[in-house]
């Protein structure tokens, strides 16, 4: 069998070694600048300082090397155990969404590769990221050293991180069947959470929840597909 596939294969299977994964590539600016002209196309947005953010990351760092020249396509990678980096525009979309502003305090639930909090890092002050596949939280660290503003902790994403809450933005990269009352908890007056919501294999639909005077409004946008939120999500219903 091809190596490549090989590999592909190990990946969905979550056997893939962490060593594959490399931390510095040859300058792909153009890719990047492709990257950026494919989610404008899409014309649901044009938030020109998270397309800054996604121009100026080099998203090859976060996936596995044999994947490299598929960094900038349009569609997810897989990284391991089972896990994806998500497609670019849904990275900038997620993040349009959560009107972000420079002072600002996010949690993300699923760090994955590191890319998406890599993008937050650009924008706000402080990104905290959780992850519950210890592999993949620890190989994360890698690619986010120069990230200096970016605290990752392995963990159960459903239950938050109260030790740094409240939180002006919460974004959730793995869908839960519904929103976990500790982010919503944790979600400060005023903020924005962004989550996939739906069980696996059903429609899933992308909610926007925003807490203003100490009620919760609720916005249901874009049908996606997400891999399931594991942990305490899988016994809570």
């Amino acid at each position: 069998m091809d190596k490549f596939f090989t590999f592909i294969l190990a990946l969905l299977l979550g056997v893939a070694p962490l060593a594959a994964y490399a931390e510095n590539y040859g300058d792909m600016k153009m890719e990047r600048e492709k990257m950026v002209r494919d989610i404008v196309s899409y014309g649901e947005f044009e938030n020109s300082s998270v397309l800054d953010a996604m121009r100026d990351i080099p998203r090859e760092n976060f996936v596995p090397a044999p994947l490299k020249s598929y960094s900038y396509s349009d569609g997810p990678l897989p990284i391991g155990s089972g896990q994806t980096i998500s497609q670019p525009f849904i990275v900038a979309y997620m993040t349009h969404l959560l009107k972000l502003k420079p002072y600002y305090k996010v949690l993300e639930i699923g760090t994955g590769s590191g890319y998406q909090a890599a993008v937050l890092s650009k924008l706000v002050k402080e990104v905290y990221t959780i992850e519950i596949v210890p592999e993949l939280g620890e190989q994360a660290k890698i690619p986010l050293k120069p990230y200096t503003n970016v605290k990752v902790k392995i963990g159960d994403g459903y239950i938050g991180w109260g030790e740094y809450s409240p939180f002006n933005a919460i974004l959730v990269t793995a869908a839960p069947n519904k929103v976990p009352q500790p982010l919503i908890d944790q979600l400060a007056e005023g903020g924005t959470l962004v989550a996939p919501i739906g069980d696996e294999g059903s429609i899933q639909r992308i909610v926007r929840i925003t807490k203003k005077d100490g009620s919760i409004y609720r916005e249901y946008l874009m049908y996606v597909r997400f891999v399931p939120m594991t942990g305490q999500a899988q016994t809570t219903k």
